[in-house]
Formats: structure tokens, sequence, C-alpha cells
């Protein structure tokens, strides 16, 4: 008996380590999962999301919450959501233009949240001793700008109003980088751009600005993800969309520390980026209104019109609801 019951506590003995190794091991591996949570996010060295990853809050933010954070930096919007529609990021930040020609080729692109409006900043530039003088001017002239992007929509639109046709002018397709060079060169005769580019070579250069983008385009911020992350990961998503508002606040509040932080990101001068401060305000709406969606669906007719993109689309179709589509 003595035997018998000696054997049966060992018996218990060895089945209570083995269900205290596997209690453990379930937890390393709920851990280990819960630590490979991540969200991959895309940015651009000029926007806003430049200053949250800077200023190191949202890591903060997400990692009591399991997850973590990776950059990946892109020079264009365009190049950003290609990496969007191929799942090497979950979200990002562009301009106006590049969401409507993703979803014109298919992407699955969904608008998460729109920032302010930031006209005063974009523009066309001229040299100083340049005989265009006015819009009209413009006719039969070369002009560099990024295709695809908000400029290349400020561009239609300041045509529009000077009743000129987009085949009236030859348009140049080149990078902020590349079409500096070839403005200074003068291989081009205008170049339309955004800031800090624009305020950099107004006050570094023999330009001026001919006109702003008052009353041609709002130039948003469009915060993107795709409909993967979407639909799976809203909760994070609300979180990161807080964390970039109270980002925009900061920036708001401390315009001399933001001139320098983006001066040496950057590798502009002071003066410009100043400049560049001081003419936007940062941060996000509470919501993509139904006339932000108008104003959004107005860029995408007039790309289809012009036959700039192949198919007309309908923006608020990608506009993702927390409220509806989030599911939780």
């Amino acid at each position: 008996m003595t035997v018998k019951r000696s054997l049966a506590l060992v018996g218990s003995l060895f089945l209570l380590a083995a269900l205290l190794l596997s209690a453990c091991g379930a937890t390393e591996n709920a851990t280990t999962q819960t630590a490979d949570q991540k969200i991959r996010i895309g940015y651009q060295k000029n926007g806003p999301l430049i200053i949250l990853k800077n200023l190191g809050t949202l890591e903060k933010r997400l990692e009591p919450l399991g997850y973590r954070v990776e950059w990946h930096e892109f020079q264009a919007g365009p190049a950003l959501l290609e990496a969007l529609h191929a799942g090497s990021i979950d979200f990002g930040r562009t301009g106006d233009s590049p969401p409507i020609f993703a979803q014109a080729s298919g992407s699955s692109l969904h608008y998460i949240a729109v920032g302010f409006s930031k006209f005063e900043g974009s523009g066309i530039l001229v040299k100083d001793g340049s005989p265009i003088q006015k819009l009209e001017d413009l006719k039969g002239k070369t002009i560099g700008f990024a295709k695809g992007s908000s400029s290349h929509f400020l561009l239609v639109k300041a045509l529009e109003k000077a009743n000129l046709n987009y085949e009236e002018i030859t348009p140049a397709f080149l990078s902020p980088g590349d079409a500096r060079v070839a403005f200074e060169q003068g291989d081009i005769d205008a170049w339309v751009v955004w800031d800090p580019f624009t305020a950099d070579t107004e006050l570094s250069t023999d330009a001026r600005l001919l006109v702003n983008g008052a009353g041609l385009t709002s130039d948003r911020d469009y915060f993107l993800s795709s409909s993967d992350f979407a639909a799976e990961h809203s909760d994070i998503l609300k979180e990161v969309v807080e964390e970039i508002r109270n980002s925009s606040d900061w920036a708001n509040e401390h315009p001399e520390e933001l001139t320098k932080m983006l001066s040496d990101i950057l590798g502009i001068d002071d003066a410009s980026l100043k400049l560049a401060v001081e003419r936007r305000v940062y941060g996000v709406e509470q919501e993509i209104s139904g006339e932000i969606i108008t104003e959004q669906q107005a860029i995408a007719d007039t790309f289809y019109e012009l036959g700039i993109i192949p198919s007309k689309i309908n923006v608020k179709e990608r506009v993702f609801s927390f409220e509806k589509d989030g599911g939780k």
C-alpha cells in the first residue's frame, strides 16, 4: 500500500509539473504573439508623421497594448501607396491626389483621417526675371511637378482659372529634388510644389510665388490604411489618429522647436522652415465629412475627365467609418 501511494504521489507530482510547464508555455506563446503585433507606418520627411516619429509618443502609447511601431520612409505619396497596396506597410499619409490614382489603379485603401487645409504653402514658382506675370502667361511653357501629386491638381485648377487647357502647357514630371535643379538651371519655366520646398526656393533663390493654392485647392493631408488592417485593427488606428492629433497640437504650440526639428531632419535652413511652419496649421479633422468627401471626389472627377486616370472612382466607398466598419 505504501509503495502504491508513493507511486501515486510521484505520478501526481509529474502531472502537476507538466501542467505548470504547459501553462508557462502557453503564457510565453501568448506573450510572444502579443509582442509580435506591429503597425508598419509609411512616412515622408516633409509630412506630419515625421513629427510623430521624432516625438516618440506613439511607441509609448502602443507598447502597453502589445504593439510595436515600424517606420518606413518614402520619397513621395505614390510610392508609399504602392507599398500599402502590396502589403509592405499598414498605414501612411499622402497629399490629396495620390489616393485617387491608387484607387483608380485598384488599390483597396481606406481613408482613415484627414488633415487641415494647407494651401498657403503650395503654389507655382517662377524666376524673378521671368516674363510670366499671371496665370495666362503659362501658355506654351514647360512646367515641372510630381505626377499624381497634390501639385498636379493645383496646376490643373490654375490652368482652368486662366482658361487654358492642360494640352497648352508642356508637363515635366519631376520629383521635388530633380525639379529644383531643373528650375534653377532654367530647364523648366515654372515649378509647382509644396512646402517646405516652396519656402526654401523662395528664400534661397531668385524665385517668386506666382500664386499659392488659395481658391484652387485645399491641399489636405490624408491618412490611409490597407483595408485588411483597418478591418482587423480599428482599435489601434483610433490610438494612432489620436496620437497624430496630439503631436499636431504640440507642433502648433512649439513652432520654434518644430522649426529646429524639421531643419535638422531635412537639411533646410531655419528661415525657410520658419516660413513653412508659420503658414500652416497642423491638425486632424474630427471626421471625414460629406463636404470633404465632395472636395476629394471633385479632384478625382477632374483627373478622370482629363483622361489622367483610367476609370471613374467613388471616393466615398473607400472612406472608413470606425462606427460602421471597425467591428470593435
